[in-house]
């Protein structure tokens, strides 16, 4: 893997490259789509291709449940398995540690608003009664499946004996997730777990070989000390002079406050190597990020939103359920040329009404055609966001395009 800096913004920590890998060329900064279970939901690879995306980013944990990763590894790999043949990344696991454990039963997510006091209260769930599917140990996570309640436990060594089975190019060290609402204790104690777990899973990741490349994740809650100092101990991990090959930047973030975290990490991280902002993807974000040297999303917002009904356009979110639009027949997102949108094959591309139709008679077809859309929308938005860089008007770009979907 290669990564070369193309071009700098002005001003800012923002910058444009190419990160070669061995199934393709990464155009950054870039969206990565999230496949979870080896598939981006309700769309199949053409698709996936059609609308944009380079690369494709699947989930160490559900994979591991199911189909098992010794079944991705005798396919031939992620990328074979599901039969995109572009470059593709696997999470750690890291997340679940979340999700399933501090953030189980609770309406969190990866990002929220810190401004909510009902979650500023420290729940650590270290009452036996309480409800959690993990639970987090010096040397690893225990694991309850969500699919049939099998105990599972996973440490470092296991999550990149995983991820090397799945066979991604891209590859995650193993960390610990934590809310923006812990307190300054626990996010001590978490991250010193997520450095020591940095190390073995390099060490891991090296034993076995290949050529996989692994990034080392940089956590640190909202606080600026431990964000600074996560930054410079996973920049510095080695192992016999062997280091990070990346970065990702992990954590549940609150919304106030992500751009100052991604700031601080990114002064710190090594120049010369890309940056991936790990589950966030909205449109504000993007921009955020970019400007702040990110060089990488990934989110599975497009595709979650499509799915329900919410589409993006240039004058923000529309809720085609919504009662106006059963005689609208005009496009999602008039001058689109997402395979929605726009004609195919001598037609006249869907209208919003037959969209709405769609949602209204619950139809696979509906979620299909408003993900085709929306991750067209936000693929090709970094990809105009890339563009604004290289013709030096990023900062007009983001004026205008902000302008027009956050007031919309």
């Amino acid at each position: 893997m290669q990564f070369k800096i193309e071009k700098k913004l002005k001003d800012s920590l923002g910058r444009v490259g190419v990160l070669e890998t061995p199934h393709g060329v990464i155009l950054t900064p870039a969206f990565v789509a999230v496949g979870t279970k080896a598939t981006v939901k309700s769309l199949n690879p053409d698709q996936v291709k059609e609308a944009g995306v380079q690369v494709v980013l699947g989930n160490t944990y559900h994979l591991y449940l199911q189909p098992g990763d010794e079944v991705v590894r005798d396919a031939g790999g992620i990328g074979r398995f599901m039969n995109w043949p572009g470059p593709t990344m696997t999470d750690s696991g890291g997340f679940q540690v979340f999700s399933l454990g501090a953030a189980y039963g609770k309406d969190m997510s990866k990002v929220l608003k810190i401004t909510d006091s009902s979650l500023l209260i420290p729940e650590r769930f270290d009452d036996s009664d309480a409800p959690r599917l993990a639970k987090i140990g010096a040397d690893g996570v225990s694991f309850k499946s969500h699919l049939d309640g099998s105990i599972h436990y996973i440490t470092p060594e296991k999550s990149i004996e995983i991820q090397h089975n799945l066979g991604a190019d891209i590859i995650f060290a193993f960390d610990e997730c934590t809310s923006p609402a812990e307190d300054l204790k626990y996010q001590t104690e978490a991250l010193e777990r997520t450095h020591r777990w940095a190390e073995r899973s390099l060490i891991e990741h090296l034993k076995l070989g290949g050529e996989q490349k692994l990034f080392g994740i940089v956590q640190g809650g909202r606080e600026e000390s431990l964000r600074k100092q996560s930054a410079k101990i996973i920049a510095e991990t080695n192992v016999n002079g062997k280091y990070f090959d990346g970065f990702g930047i992990g954590g549940s973030f609150a919304k106030e406050d992500m751009s100052t975290a991604v700031k601080w990490v990114n002064e710190i991280l090594p120049e010369g190597k890309p940056r991936h902002l790990l589950g966030i993807g909205e449109p504000e974000d993007l921009f955020m990020g970019i400007e702040n040297g990110v060089d990488l999303f990934d989110c599975v917002l497009p595709t979650r939103l499509g799915r329900n009904g919410t589409v993006y356009t240039k004058n923000g979110k529309i809720i085609m359920t919504n009662k106006k639009f059963r005689d609208d027949f005009t496009p999602i997102e008039s001058g689109c040329d997402c395979s929605t949108c726009s004609p195919r094959h001598g037609g006249a591309g869907y209208s919003r009404a037959y969209v709405a139709h769609l949602f209204h008679g619950k139809e696979m077809l509906a979620g299909t055609l408003a993900s085709v859309h929306n991750l067209h929308f936000i693929v090709n938005l970094v990809k105009q966001i890339r563009q604004s860089i290289l013709e030096d008007r990023f900062f007009e770009f983001k004026k205008e395009f902000l302008d027009g979907y956050l007031k919309g």
